[in-house]
């Protein structure tokens, strides 16, 4: 079987980062050889094992190009549509980007929620998203322009706030279900109203199915595994 990627060559897995293929080889399961890639993603010192037929699934992709990671940084310059203020459908619609995990569309996330952040505190589920984003692109590009992590985290902040420039945000489209103050009351032992101990149960299935989202991948792991 043909593989897209080769030993040695950096790749980006969108839910984990940016990883080296270690190794290419076959493992038995039930009845038949399934090929696998074995990459090591250096952020998390972790090692994950890819079906080859599903890395396309996955999102798994060879580093973008120089020309494709300056656009890609460009991008946290320019003016975007207006941020819905309801953290849910904001969450999930930056999350399904993740998973698409092009270049732009994780240099999308880190512009909308840091922009959204100088509006008002991200919830803490954003907050871990934000970070993964961030953290991906930084690393994507460094590799892409040959560039030194703390250069290229440097201009992603000057990107996004050039000195002595205005919000970049045209306006937030404002819901009646904005519960954004609701959802930090955990943080508030004060604040234990029975609206406040809803949003609480939110967030916790929200939470719970972000987790089972981000570790779907490794759950396939674990079944070819067995």
């Amino acid at each position: 079987m043909d593989t897209k990627f080769n030993i040695e060559q950096k790749v980006v897995y969108p839910s984990q980062g940016v990883g080296v293929v270690k190794e290419i080889f076959e493992k038995q399961f039930k009845e038949e050889k399934i090929l696998y890639y074995k990459i090591y993603i250096e952020a998390s010192d972790m090692i994950v094992m890819v079906p080859v037929s599903k890395a396309d699934e996955l999102g798994i992709r060879q580093i973008v190009s120089a020309e494709e990671a300056q656009e890609a940084l460009n991008l946290l310059s320019d003016e975007f549509e207006p941020i819905t203020s309801d953290w849910k459908l904001r969450y999930q619609m930056n999350l399904d980007l993740l998973k698409k995990g092009t270049v732009k569309d994780i240099a999308t996330i880190v512009r909308c929620l840091y922009n959204r952040s100088k509006v008002k505190e991200l919830p803490i589920l954003e907050r871990k998203l934000y970070d993964s984003a961030k953290k991906l692109l930084e690393d994507e590009i460094s590799y892409a322009l040959g560039r030194n992590v703390k250069d290229v985290e440097a201009e992603i902040h000057t990107k996004l706030e050039p000195p002595g420039a205005v919000s970049k945000i045209k306006h937030i489209i404002q819901l009646d279900d904005d519960e954004d103050d609701d959802l930090m009351d955990d943080v508030d032992e004060k604040s234990s109203s029975a609206k406040g101990d809803s949003d609480g149960e939110d967030e916790d299935d929200i939470d719970d199915s972000a987790d089972n989202e981000m570790d779907a991948d490794n759950d396939f792991d674990d079944e070819e595994e067995f």
